[in-house]
């Protein structure tokens, strides 16, 4: 038997440690050779490293980097050129291939100047432009050229006096009623079309006296006096005297009004000598409150809005059809306006 029968396995182990061998080696020999090849390490120094392709572009692209790119607004003649905005071309209905040149073409919308619409960045393009309202404030784009506001801050709007409504009246009918006088005192009764009543009873009241001492009406009224005059019966034709009693309304807005009464006054002659205690109802068809109704009584001022807390309006007037406000102009001045019902005042009267 051979040698390398008997010794087979050691014969094995000893060619694949050969083969190895040359394995690593032929892989080492490759590796050395790759800075031949393709070399690692950049050529050069910086900007000058002609190994990069484009290389000599990097000082322009930093100098770029580092320059001044803020936008700054110019004008052409007096027309401001916005570069981000594109500047919509306008015709007119009869010439339909010309551009209309806002600067120095005729007036879209009499009596806006054309650059009022540029200025404010507003589109004049549409037929209600000027009845557009772009901040929602309730005043449209005509009223706030006029007001001098601006048109695209709902915070700063015309004199809101010019929005306010006045929706309905709603009065209070009453009349107080002396009955037969007792010296120089009078006992009382009241009512009104709510049905409400007050009575003094068998009380009497005497002058300078409040009453009622309870109910709807409790003390607003005070017994000034009276007297007796000779007046025109119509009825008969003959003059007869007549007791009239004088008395004061204590009511806050009506304080000193005083209401002359003939004694007694009965059921039948009672509506001649009916009064009013007058509510105006009102809103303000602006900021977003329109169609929010609010009540002032007549002569009580107010605020607009009515939650503002500046009571600088007042109702001076009113009626089943119209109302006066007296208000503060735009330099403080007071002002009065009628208003007709169901309406908004006309201020240019």
């Amino acid at each position: 038997m051979s040698w390398l029968t008997k010794n087979y396995e050691k014969a094995a182990l000893g060619g694949s440690l050969v083969a190895a061998l040359g394995l690593a080696y032929l892989g080492y020999s490759r590796f050395s050779s790759i800075e031949a090849d393709f070399n690692p390490t950049l050529k050069g120094r910086g900007n000058s490293n002609t190994a990069v392709n484009g290389a000599d572009l990097i000082p322009k692209a930093i100098a770029s980097a580092k320059a001044d790119r803020s936008w700054k607004q110019t004008d052409d003649a007096g027309r401001p050129v916005d570069l981000f905005t594109g500047i919509p071309l306008f015709v007119a209905a009869s010439a339909p291939d010309k551009a209309l040149d806002l600067v120095k073409g005729a007036i879209l919308h009499d009596p806006i100047p054309n650059l009022w619409w540029i200025e404010n960045r507003l589109d004049p393009g549409f037929g209600d432009s000027p009845a557009r309202d772009p901040d929602e404030d309730g005043f449209s784009n005509l009223e706030e050229f006029k007001g001098k506001t601006d048109p695209n801050d709902s915070t700063k709007f015309p004199p809101l006096i010019a929005k306010l409504m006045y929706v309905r009246d709603e009065s209070l009918t009453w009349v107080v009623m002396p009955s037969f006088q007792a010296e120089s005192s009078f006992p009382f009764k009241y009512k009104d079309n709510k049905g409400q009543e007050n009575k003094t009873g068998a009380e009497v009241i005497a002058p300078d006296g409040l009453f009622f001492a309870k109910g709807p009406m409790a003390q607003r009224f005070k017994l000034l006096g009276h007297e007796v005059r000779r007046v025109m019966n119509q009825r008969i034709n003959m003059e007869e005297d007549i007791t009239i009693v004088r008395v004061e309304d204590q009511r806050p807005n009506k304080k000193g009004r005083i209401y002359e009464i003939p004694s007694p006054l009965n059921e039948q002659r009672a509506n001649d000598f009916r009064q009013f205690d007058r509510t105006a109802v009102l809103s303000l068809e602006a900021l977003g409150k329109k169609g929010v109704e609010f009540k002032v009584e007549e002569n009580m001022t107010f605020s607009l809005p009515a939650d503002a807390g500046k009571n600088d309006y007042k109702i001076t007037k009113v009626t089943p059809e119209s109302i006066e406000v007296e208000y503060p102009d735009p330099a403080g001045n007071k002002k009065t306006v009628t208003i007709s019902k169901g309406s908004l005042p006309n201020l240019s009267e």
